[in-house]
């Protein structure tokens, strides 16, 4: 077969000992460093070298997963199918615990993490144009790709969402607001032009597609100064939705990584709450709930400390929320599925069989025209997907007897959807973070790649021997399966809070036990396979 090389991918296979620093591409494809299943059932674990042999077929393994979900769906409707959805859920009010609280308001404590997370941002943008632009010597690559875009993911969605505290977009942004006000050039930088309701968050949506469409089909993605430059064009594209439509308006339907945050928030086992319904009613942003808001930050940041929580509940009890879903916001989680899928897909041998097939490898191709095919495949799969749970949902309604229109429905239940992402990205990316993360320990002692030493960390090796391919492919299965187990509770309080009908409810979720199974086969065929070039 001949198809175009990444480079990545020949880097990795070709490696015979292991640099100081991890090879800068594998950051263009994660999938390098997940594992791969060959046709004879070795299992190749990319990014650190090793293979591992099935020990059975892998059908097997995709029965064994789909099994799985089959039987989640049967437990969940025998343990809760007798019982209305409840409206609230447990949780502890940790701000209310004395020592807590201290911690948790400590004024020094949040003045270091926005001082670091500043100096950070402005290490990316220097780095990325005076730094060496070998992306393995530089610090906004690594930084940017892997501790930033991934570590943080993980951290939000699996202790709580620090965005909001930490976004340097927002701390420069308050920093040069007081700045113009002590100096009486203006009273506001905000001009708090009223926002068209029909953009809702899809300058988010389109934002967060560059994004990916940076991360997955962009070839120049990990070259510092384009690093450092697409940096400084989104700071200016924030900093001006910030004055002219108010800081927390763009937040909620702008600012794409506050959004996307904000998603993943709601897995977390965290919430911030005010508790003052009164305040809720005048925010800016009609968050208003009968008991208060739940991660509304406008509010939190108004509200009286006596009306403020930070709760401590159980995991994935904030996607089963009530909430108005627009058809954007509905489409941005969408995006969010599709594109981490579309991202290990494009490293099978299925994926280079369509580029050969419609770029014809008899024939010279330029880079453009892999360009447009790839570009053409990240907006073709999120529009099927689109499509596919809206046919899914139409079933539901359906089966279900749902009198509401299949878009209500869609929305209903589109936040069954994120744990599917969440565990979809844990399994594809984590031992990118485990491995290629290693690396930042020695660039910030040497963050422009001049030679520097400033931590005595430089010359750190990554570490690769805590790794085992077999540990690698089985916590993958797992997460794939957890993920969709998670879904398909939620898929089910949410079928019961909408029907409050037993009966009812359990059969609407056959369309969407269908739906699970055929993504949970499919997620575990996509992580299986490699990429192979030749």
């Amino acid at each position: 077969m001949c198809a175009r090389v990444r480079p990545l991918t020949a880097a990795w296979r070709t490696r015979s000992s292991v640099p100081t620093r991890p090879d800068w591409r594998v950051l263009a494809g994660p999938a390098a460093l997940a594992l791969g299943m060959a046709p004879t059932g070795a299992a190749l674990a990319h990014g650190f070298g090793q293979t591992y042999s099935l020990h059975v077929p892998l059908w097997l393994y995709l029965f064994g997963a789909a099994a799985a979900v089959v039987l989640s769906f049967v437990l969940v409707g025998f343990f809760i199918g007798d019982r209305t959805a409840p409206d609230g859920y447990p949780r502890y009010n940790l701000l209310g615990a004395p020592a807590l609280r201290a911690v948790l308001t400590n004024r020094l404590l949040l003045f270091v993490l926005r001082v670091i997370s500043v100096l950070a941002f402005i290490l990316v943008v220097a780095a990325g144009f005076l730094g060496d632009q070998n992306p393995s010597s530089n610090f906004a690559p690594t930084f940017v790709w892997v501790i930033w875009w991934v570590g943080l993911g993980y951290f939000t969605a699996l202790v709580g969402n620090i965005w909001p505290l930490v976004n340097p977009w927002t701390i420069l942004f308050n920093a040069a607001d007081a700045l113009v006000r002590r100096l009486g050039l203006t009273d506001d930088l905000e001009l708090d032009m009223p926002y068209p309701r029909r953009l809702g968050v899809w300058p988010a949506v389109i934002l967060y597609f560059v994004f990916i469409w940076l991360e997955i089909v962009y070839e120049g993605a990990p070259a510092p100064a384009n690093i450092a430059f697409l940096t400084a064009a989104y700071s200016i594209i924030t900093w001006a939705g910030m004055v002219y439509f108010g800081k927390h308006t763009w937040l909620r339907y702008g600012e794409a990584f506050s959004v996307l945050f904000g998603v993943f928030a709601r897995f977390a086992p965290t919430e911030v709450r005010v508790t003052d319904a009164e305040i809720c009613k005048e925010c800016g942003l009609d968050c208003s709930a009968a008991n208060g808001c739940v991660n509304c930050y406008e509010c939190f940041e108004w509200a009286p400390p006596e009306s403020r929580q930070l709760n401590l509940r159980p995991w994935a009890v904030g996607l089963s929320r009530v909430e108005d879903m627009t058809f954007g916001r509905l489409a941005f989680i969408v995006l969010m599925l599709a594109s981490v899928t579309m991202d290990g897909f494009m490293q099978t041998v299925a994926w280079v069989r369509i580029e050969s097939y419609i770029l014809p490898p008899t024939v010279i191709h330029s880079e453009s025209d892999y360009l447009a095919v790839e570009t053409l495949g990240l907006l073709a799969l999120p529009a099927l997907f689109l499509i596919l749970y809206y046919a899914f949902s139409l079933l539901i309604r359906r089966v279900g007897a749902i009198r509401a229109r299949s878009h209500d429905v869609a929305a209903a239940f589109v936040y069954s959807l994120v744990p599917i992402a969440l565990a979809y990205q844990f399994a594809h990316y984590y031992t990118l973070l485990l491995v290629q993360g290693q690396s930042v320990i020695a660039l910030i002692s040497d963050p422009f790649g001049w030679g520097w030493d400033l931590f005595g960390t430089a010359g750190y090796r990554t570490n690769l021997r805590f790794l085992d391919a077999g540990v690698v492919w089985y916590s993958q299965v797992a997460l794939i399966v957890a993920g969709h187990v998670f879904a398909m509770y939620l898929a089910h309080v949410i079928a019961l809070r909408l029907l409050d009908n037993r009966s009812r409810a359990q059969r609407s979720q056959y369309p969407m036990l269908v739906l699970m199974v055929l993504y949970t086969v499919s997620s575990l065929w996509i992580i299986s396979q490699p990429l192979i070039v030749e």
